[in-house]
Parts: C-alpha cells; structure tokens; sequence
C-alpha cells in the first residue's frame, strides 16, 4: 500500500494506534498507513500466521510495534489485549475498532458471531482503552478519538446477512452515543461503513469464484466498476483521526464509491 502523498501531509509521529481485527484486509490497511506516517502500532488477531505476517510489513517502517494475539469474543482476552498493547505502546492515542464475527446468516451462530465480536468486541475495547484515551488527552493536550468501523450492510436493509447488518447498525448507533459521551473529555468518536472491499483473500475475492453470480450483482451495483481497495478506506480512517479533522464527530462516512446509486 502506497500512502505517500497523505503521509507527506499528515504526520503521525509519536502517536499510538490500536487496531484490534489489525492483520488482514482493511485492518492491515489501516494499521500500515499509520506505521508509514510515523505511528506506534499495535494490532490484534486470532490468526498466528497473519500476526506475524503483518507485524513484519509494520516493522520494516522501523516504528515500535506490538502484536496480540487475541480472540475479540472473549471478553478477558480483550482486558488482557488492551493493557498490555498500552504497555508496550507507552499509551494509546487512538483506537480502532475492525473486527467482525463473520455472521453472515440468521442462526444462532451468526447471530452469536455477529452480537460477540462486531458489537460487544467494540464496547469492551473502547472501555478498556478510555483510561488511556483520557491520559493521552490530558498529557498531550491533544485529543484522543475512537473509529469505528461498521459497514454499509449496517445502514440499510440486509437481508443476506441479517445478523452482521444488525450487529453493524447497532455500532452505528453506539458510535455516536460514544461521542456525546465523551465529547465533553475531547475524546472523539466517528464511524466509518464501508461499501464491498475486495483484497487477495477476502470473502469477496473468493465469491469471484465460488458465487459468480453474485459477485456480478454486487459490481453491477458499483457505478465505478470495480470493488473497493482496503487502502482506500484506511484513508478515510487516517483523515479521521488527524487535526484536520478535530471537530468531526458522531459522523458515519460511507467508503463504497457510490455503491447501489447506479441507475
């Protein structure tokens, strides 16, 4: 991923960032635009070889990198994840919120999957990260902020994948709570949904293959013709939390190239 031209006008230097859901897709996106533009970094995962895999790519940028492995359904797993990520960080400036449980049905397991990782995940990181968000705008004079990232499935009807939809409104919804909570601390809080992304191992990668027909529908409903990139919604998420953006909060930006506006 290439972010010179935004790194050579936001720096991120001596700011620390939690991904949590950090080493693949949009997460690593989001986790390497940071680490380009000076960022400390820290992400998590419940895949070993992805971890690894992605805190390499952050540490070629010669920033301080932490790695976690941690299951997002679990709340211990979150307390244990949170602490030591501000431990070896020295704090946390900014954290973001990318996880998701996969749901993609109307069963109990999606709808466990989707309530567990997609939602709870979110309220249970975002507490433990408050204190340090606090300190961080306390000691810095600079405020701290929370993004989200939900999904457009979460701003409209979806009735492939009812779980995940609902999982992702209620983010929404709890997003912006989150910034009339804490607007009051100069702690942030903004969502980010993002359209269909596609990216070498993604779900809709392998729909390319495995269900043509409606990877077809969903393109035809791009008016660009193409998917979207992860790294164009890390963009978005960079914007976010950078001094260009300081009095943006409770917003809920679309990333999805004007995805179901073709006519």
């Amino acid at each position: 991923m290439n972010l010179e031209k935004i790194g050579m006008l936001v720096e991120f230097a001596n700011r620390r960032v939690v991904v949590a859901g950090g080493s693949r897709g949009i997460g690593r996106s989001i986790a390497l635009g940071f680490a380009e533009a000076g960022a400390a970094v820290s992400i998590c995962a419940r895949g070993a070889a992805t971890l690894e895999a992605t805190g390499a790519e952050l540490r070629a940028h010669g920033r301080t990198v932490h790695t976690g492995a941690c299951d997002l359904a679990d709340p211990a797993a979150i307390t244990a994840y949170i602490a030591d990520a501000a431990q070896a960080l020295g704090g946390i400036d900014f954290l973001i919120n990318n996880a998701t449980g996969s749901g993609r049905s109307d069963d109990e397991a999606s709808w466990e999957a989707s309530l567990d990782v997609d939602l709870l995940a979110v309220v249970r990181a975002s507490r433990e990260a408050l204190p340090h968000l606090l300190s961080s705008t306390e000691t810095t004079g600079i405020g701290a902020c929370i993004i989200n990232i939900a999904s457009g499935s979460g701003l409209n009807p979806s009735a492939r994948t009812p779980a995940y939809g609902a999982a992702k409104a209620a983010v929404i919804h709890y997003t912006r709570t989150q910034a009339a909570m804490l607007a009051k601390h100069a702690i942030r809080a903004n969502c980010v949904a993002p359209g269909s992304i596609e990216f070498p191992g993604g779900s809709w990668e392998r729909r390319k293959t495995e269900d043509p027909t409606l990877y077809n529908s969903v393109l035809a409903a791009c008016p660009t013709g193409r998917l979207g990139r992860p790294e164009e919604v890390a963009q978005v998420v960079m914007f976010l939390a950078s001094p260009w953006a300081a009095w943006v909060t409770a917003q809920v930006i679309s990333v999805n190239g004007g995805q179901g506006l073709k006519g």
